[in-house]
């Protein structure tokens, strides 16, 4: 009797460390991810990786599907700065336990539900470039005249 209890307990251990560690039942296929500009700006974006692409004003909490590769950004300021990058995708601690249990990983590599991105991550943009500013404009001053003396005053007696 014992042992028939040990061994129930076991295997519902067993099973809950199993669906525990199998992102594809845990993760959502989206996951949020909080934009901004580096100097506060604001703008326009193209997010894209191969599970889909969106577009979405800065700064926003933008939601995009998971996946395995890097979550790439293409991004214009409202005057008119562009910068383009990349958001490397990490791998979830999770997808460690869901390889040993249950279906050996092989759901969350189809899936990508075990990849993640930062929750938020700042953009870095450009400085705006700072336009010649001109020389200011001066009024001409007049040169001092000298007024010449006149000879005889120059004489001395």
């Amino acid at each position: 009797m014992m042992r028939r209890t040990l061994c129930g307990c076991a295997a519902a251990l067993a099973m809950s460390v199993g669906i525990i560690g199998c992102a594809t039942l845990t993760n959502d296929p989206m996951t949020p991810v909080a934009v901004s500009f580096s100097d506060g700006s604001n703008g326009e974006c193209v997010f894209e990786n191969k599970r889909g692409t969106w577009a979405t004003p800065i700064p926003v909490t933008v939601a995009v599907r998971r996946s395995d590769d890097p979550l790439r950004w293409r991004c214009k300021t409202s005057d008119g700065r562009e910068t383009t990058g990349s958001i490397p995708s990490t791998m979830d601690a999770k997808i460690v336990a869901s390889a040993v249990f249950i279906d050996f990983g092989i759901t969350d590599s189809i899936t990508d539900k075990h990849r993640q991105y930062p929750a938020s991550f700042v953009i870095p943009i450009p400085r705006k470039e700072q336009p010649a500013t001109a020389a200011p404009a001066t009024t001409p001053v007049p040169e001092p005249t000298a007024t010449p003396i006149p000879p005889e005053a120059t004489t001395s007696e």
